[in-house]
């Protein structure tokens, strides 16, 4: 066969296969079999092939559920071939009253949809593929038009986008594209499929190509992916954007439509596209020749079909890509493997009687170095009429041996199947059989047999009574005090009957005439205690020795014949266990093995979900977690919560496992003369290293552009600083000069430096006017000095003013070390006791306590008035060596920053405490920001960080159960105000909790996502519906992209004293984190 003939053949079959497709999408039925009988009948009609079935569902009643399999010698070249499936008959009913409308618009439909492949090359399945990538598309120019409460950028820094060392590069999501991040990064970290991208060159003949694949923009996406591969080795950036390559794969088709689709479809295609752009470069590098494609070579293998079919036998080889496997009914991956490759009543292949029969085995002849399988966890609801997840937990390896499933093992892995049918076989029965000694009785409450007899016995043994168990009760002293008055007083004739019993009990008799003697003193911890007398649980009234002897002789014996049988029994199940799991571990049946390389990751429902993946690093020997811009280490047991299911809505939907006797397939590459790995640029052809150049120095240029506008923002502020310092100065001076009427001895206020850091401290330390803030100072300065004069015997005002400071500060220390508690937080009243327990240098120290001194409004008297200006003088004299004011400012400013955190925190705890949630979810955000910023540099630099996240998570919490009440009640200015506090307020918000891994924030996130994952279930308006399809995919499809939000809450000015107080007051209530539980 020519190479022509193969590619036409090939086009055919592909062609044949989008027909089935389509008829089985719009019919709703997935017999393959029925299928292919309607496109005969019609000639690849779809429209007549629809009607065909439509009339025959019509015409025939409904049929008893019968399995029918397909032959798979019908369609021998589909690479895309239903493996493993049970087929159902059903078909969709299509003949009510609008029979011949729904009809006519289907066939309209497909006639369209016919006509457009014939004159354009491209299939339905090639367009819903570029409806996914146009929504990923438009969702990424649509957030350009975003508020800026909706916009996910870039850190403006680009030291936060500045790749670490030889961390491997994330993908940005530009928009619904997390799926395409988790296939590219699976496929980049297989080093052979890098290489052979990065090396990859367009055919010299592009203008010979057919016109379809020039259509198909192969080439074009081949080059994009090798520039993305290239950044994605040597990039200086920390991740990269593929908004290139995802444009190219739009522009490859022509559709308007929007639809979400699923991702194994989207991989099905990359990888037929690639296949294709190999083929080119496969037929022009080996002409005359039967080309080798790699792709084919690296992801497609090949199964051997025996089946019967109506009693004919067959024998057929197919090739196969991704595997696909039911996961529904399984509980790991040998299960569903062991499912998909028998079908049907496989019995009558072995026999020699010619049965009528229908089945078939699948044997692998050839395995792919790279062998993917598909986990079929989706699956059409015909009565809600929507798709929905199976969220059912499967169980699989790190190492699968593929040995079972290989065509030249068939005839041992048939004794082995059939040794594992028997053993399975017996299991049962021993279970039945068990489970009638763990669950005995014949009524709805069962218990184990072996406790039944030791009940039987204790209950033998237990003391005789003579007495009813309720005419033994005193009524007069009921437990309690309340029995008697609930319990109605007995009649004469009940009295008379029971005296008997209360002559033959004495005990009983006693209490009763003790209760009718005096009355009853209730005590509340003894009085429900039953009398020591009385047995704690029901006995035989009578019972003789002889009959006791006996019974107690058979239960024993009994009960040891019971629990050795159950012991005998869970003996054997564990032992047939146990052989069936060691069935495949001789070495012969482990000769084929394959280690795990990629799982990807889907979480979410059906409609709507994140994907991430998880990949092995073999150098590093760890997993790693791709998820969008975030790379990260993580772990075996990580990957097995979010990958196995069961646990919560995340889910493997895809397996990557790779041979592990071909090491090329992960190899480094190594440079041929000095034998060195090569690693970073040097892994590149010529071509792509100068592109890569070329972006790293775009960003090392980016990098400088911000260091100095950093600095000419910075050095303009110390211009402004100074030139405001040196105007307040000169006024100040002026001021002085006028007010008195003799000259001072010493001009202080024209010190710049001091007025500098005067101006730089306005709400804590001197200001031009008194301030509350000001006047708490200056009494603390004013009662200092009086202390000072009244112990100092010298009164020259250098000799009080040290006195006075050593005594400020002696008073600030006993407060920087004294114990309290949270709401009583010194440091808000003072920034000497912030410098002292965050162990500022004593040179900081001492300049702040003479500024405290140096302030103007200290002088209301002599003595004050000379102290000040000989601290002034002071400040005057410091040379710069001797402090560092940079260093001084510095801390200053952390003060400035803490005391601001104080208010964002006051206040957002008490708009939490009176339920403002929307207003206090702003101040904790940046509350928590703040001080997590502070608390890097120390643990007294800001506040508690689990007290500040705890409320952050709440105030989510609260917000998100506000919406989705508001989303249930229906209404529709309520649903549009809760899907606007989501989108405005909580989702933004959810990479916040996302980026530190910490896990009550996982949780919260993850009960947040649940609870709009569970309206998927159920019944809704068609608008709701609607609204809710488009949230889910923000509030699912959330990378750690931290979110910019520019728009702090103004802080307002607050004296120490007034910040302290109402700080106190709120942290009294609410400054104690509750205990945490889900």
């Amino acid at each position: 066969m020519t190479v022509e003939q193969n590619v036409l053949q090939q086009h055919s079959q592909k062609h044949q296969q989008t027909l089935l497709n389509q008829l089985r999408e719009v019919t709703g039925t997935t017999d393959v079999q029925l299928l292919q009988q309607a496109l005969q009948a019609s000639n690849g009609d779809l429209a007549e092939a629809v009607a065909f079935l439509t009339e025959k569902n019509a015409k025939v009643p409904q049929q008893q559920d019968e399995t029918t399999y397909y032959q798979t010698s019908q369609v021998p070249g589909d690479r895309y071939i239903s493996v493993g499936s049970q087929a159902d008959t059903n078909v969709i009913d299509l003949t009510g009253d609008d029979k011949d409308d729904l009809q006519r618009a289907i066939a309209l439909s497909l006639e369209e949809s016919n006509r457009a492949f014939r004159e354009t090359g491209i299939t339905d399945e090639e367009q819903a593929i570029s409806r996914v990538l146009e929504a990923s598309i438009a969702e990424n120019k649509a957030s350009l038009k975003r508020t800026h409460t909706e916009v996910w950028s870039d850190s403006p820094n680009p030291h936060d986008r500045k790749r670490i060392d030889n961390c491997p590069v994330g993908l940005k999501n530009v928009g619904n594209t997390c799926w395409f991040s988790a296939v590219i990064q699976s496929l980049f970290n297989l080093l052979e499929f890098q290489r052979l991208v990065l090396q990859y060159s367009p055919p010299a003949r592009v203008q010979d190509l057919p016109r379809n694949q020039k259509e198909h923009r192969n080439l074009p996406f081949m080059q994009e992916l090798r520039h993305l591969f290239s950044l994605m080795v040597g990039s200086k950036r920390k991740y990269v954007d593929p908004s290139r390559a995802v444009e190219i794969l739009k522009d490859a088709f022509k559709s308007s439509e929007l639809q979400q689709q699923d991702v194994s479809e989207f991989t099905h295609k990359l990888l037929d596209w690639l296949e294709d752009a190999f083929q080119m470069k496969a037929e022009e590098d080996r002409e005359g020749e039967k080309p080798k494609n790699p792709m084919v070579e690296l992801f497609y293998g090949r199964f051997l079909a025996v089946g019967v079919l109506e009693g004919k036998k067959f024998e057929n080889t197919e090739m196969f890509g991704q595997y696909p496997l039911q996961v529904n009914g399984f509980k790991d991956l040998h299960e569903c493997l062991e499912a998909a490759m028998i079908e049907g009543e496989i019995e009558s292949l072995h026999s020699a009687e010619n049965s009528a029969r229908s089945g078939q085995e699948h044997w692998f002849t050839e395995l792919p170095p790279v062998l993917t399988f598909e986990l079929s966890r989706f699956e059409f609801n015909q009565a809600l009429g929507r798709p929905e997840k199976i969220h059912n937990k499967l169980e699989f390896p790190s190492m699968l041996y593929m040995d079972r499933y290989m065509d030249r093992n068939r005839d041992i892995t048939r004794i082995k199947r059939e040794e594992i049918r028997r053993l399975k076989e017996h299991l049962t029965l021993l279970q039945q059989r068990l489970e009638r000694y763990l669950s005995y009785g014949s009524g709805p409450k069962r218990f184990p047999l072996a406790d039944v007899l030791q009940y039987a016995m204790e209950f033998a043994s237990s003391k005789p009574v003579c007495t009813s168990p309720v005419d033994d009760i005193d009524s007069s002293a009921a437990p309690g005090g309340a029995t008697s008055q609930q319990l109605p007083q007995p009649s004469t004739t009940e009295q008379d009957s029971v005296a008997p019993l209360d002559n033959m009990c004495p005990a009983a008799s006693s209490g009763s005439t003790r209760g009718e003697q005096r009355v009853p003193i209730h005590k509340p911890f003894t009085q429900s205690r039953l009398p020591p007398d009385l047995p704690m649980h029901p006995a035989p009234r009578h019972i003789t020795e002889e009959e006791l002897r006996v019974l107690e002789s058979c239960l024993h014996r009994w009960r040891s014949e019971v629990e050795n049988d159950t012991c005998d029994l869970q003996g054997s199940i564990t032992r047939i266990h146990r052989t069936i799991e060691l069935m495949y571990s001789d070495k012969s049946m482990m000769q084929v093995p394959y280690r795990l390389h990629a799982v990807l990751v889907h979480e979410g429902q059906a409609n709507a979900g994140h994907y991430w993946a998880y990949i092995y690093d073999p150098h590093q020997r760890c997993w790693m977690k791709y998820n969008d811009i975030s790379v990260t280490k993580s772990s075996w047991e990580e990957l097995v919560r979010d990958s196995f299911g069961g646990y919560r809505n995340a889910s493997a939907y895809c397996l990557m496992y790779i041979n592990d006797k071909k090491p090329f397939l992960i190899e480094e590459e190594f440079d041929k003369e000095t034998g060195q790995i090569l690693s970073g640029l040097d892994k590149l052809p010529s071509d792509l290293k100068q592109y890569v150049k070329e972006d790293n120095e775009l960003f090392d240029k980016e990098i400088m552009e911000w260091d100095a506008l950093q600095a000419r923002k910075a050095q303009q502020e110390k211009l402004a600083l100074a030139t405001a310092a040196a105007a307040a100065a000169a006024s100040a001076a002026s001021s002085t000069s006028t007010s008195s009427s003799s000259p001072q001895p010493m001009s202080i206020e024209s010190s710049t430096p001091d007025n500098a850091v005067t101006q730089q401290d306005p709400e804590y330390m001197e200001q031009p006017s008194p301030t509350n803030d000001s006047k708490h100072l200056q009494e603390d300065t004013e009662r200092a000095i009086s202390k000072a004069v009244a112990e100092q015997d010298e009164r020259s005002p250098e000799a009080l003013l040290s006195a006075a400071i050593k005594l400020e500060y002696a008073r600030l220390l006993r407060f920087a070390q004294e114990d309290t508690s949270p709401e009583n937080d010194y440091r808000i009243q003072h920034i000497i006791v912030y410098f002292i327990q965050n162990q500022a240098p004593k040179k900081i120290l001492e300049r702040t306590l003479l500024t405290q001194f140096a302030d103007r409004n200290l002088a209301f008297d002599e003595r004050c008035k000379s102290i000040m200006n000989v601290a002034r003088a002071k400040l005057d004299l410091i040379k710069p060596e001797e402090v560092n004011m940079d260093e001084y400012e510095i801390w200053h400013q952390d003060y400035r920053n803490f005391r601001e955190t104080t208010i964002l925190m006051t206040i957002g705890l008490e708009l939490f405490q009176k339920t403002n949630y929307v207003e206090a979810l702003m101040y904790l955000i940046y509350a928590y920001q703040y001080n997590k910023e502070l608390l890097t540099k120390g643990l007294y630099r800001g506040h508690d960080e689990e007290l500040l996240g705890h409320y952050r998570r709440e105030c989510l919490l609260k917000l998100n159960e506000q919406a989705a009440g508001m989303f249930e009640s229906g209404e529709e200015p309520d649903v549009s105000t809760g899907l606007g506090v989501m989108n405005e307020l909580v989702v933004p918000c959810i990479p916040l909790l996302l980026v530190q891994d910490v896990e009550r924030d996982l949780l919260a996130v993850e009960d947040m996502r649940n609870r709009w994952c569970s309206y998927l279930g159920q019944e809704m308006e068609a608008n709701l519906q609607e609204k809710l399809t488009d949230f889910l995919p923000k509030l699912l499809d959330c990378s750690t992209e931290i979110k910019s939000f520019h728009d702090p809450p103004k802080v307002p000015s607050h004296s120490a004293l007034e910040l302290f107080e109402r700080f106190n007051r709120v942290m009294s209530i609410m400054g104690r984190v509750p205990s945490e539980g889900r």
